[in-house]
């Protein structure tokens, strides 16, 4: 087996364990003998089961922002700088329609636990760092000083990730809770991302 697809196993195996039995229950052996590789594979490809989960998450989310963000990139060199509207719809309704299903709510969940508990995160994915979503808002509200949209991202983020990710609920009940329309979501993440600089 080729490097690519031994991590392409091992991360099939670990994304249909963790939705079977919730990231807790499932250790770093099983992903290795659900995908018929060796005790230290996920070792040797991943590093630990934190990297694991961070490659995982990267490979399923990334493709929900990438097409719509690079048009706004390529439109802010053209000199039309996105609303501030349309970044918070390309950053909350993706998430509202992945949560819609379960697979989406688990790997969310595992999204929201990781980003709350690690201060260094082991992703390496262009959208999931904040630098382009922060070049982004300065480029919709020019007059915010790059740490002040740096500071209103991260607000969102964490917002976004309580909402969607649900970091303190038990994997079983994970979609259970009543939430807002994603409309009224957009409409706050763009009220709070637009609201006057002190």
């Amino acid at each position: 087996m080729t490097t690519d697809s031994t991590r392409t196993a091992l991360l099939d195996a670990a994304e249909r364990l963790f939705l079977a039995k919730g990231y807790e229950q499932v250790s770093v052996r099983a992903v290795n003998a659900a995908a018929g590789m060796n005790p230290a594979a996920v070792n040797y490809h991943f590093g630990t089961k934190q990297d694991l989960v961070a490659a995982l998450l990267q490979r399923r989310l990334g493709p929900l922002w990438a097409e719509p963000l690079v048009a706004m990139e390529r439109r802010t060199a053209e000199g039309r700088p996105p609303r501030v509207e349309e970044l918070a719809d390309v950053l909350v309704r993706p998430l509202d329609e992945l949560t819609r299903q379960p697979r989406g709510r688990m790997l969310m969940h595992l999204l929201a636990r990781l980003v709350l508990r690690s201060r260094e995160l082991p992703f390496d994915a262009r959208w999931f760092g904040s630098a382009p979503w922060g070049e982004l808002l300065e480029a919709a509200r020019p007059e915010l000083s790059g740490g002040e949209a740096a500071d209103r991202l991260r607000m969102t983020f964490y917002l976004l990730l309580q909402l969607y990710g649900e970091p303190l609920a038990d994997d079983a009940e994970l979609g259970r809770g009543r939430r807002p329309p994603v409309a009224t979501v957009v409409s706050f993440v763009t009220a709070g991302l637009n609201a006057r600089t002190p």
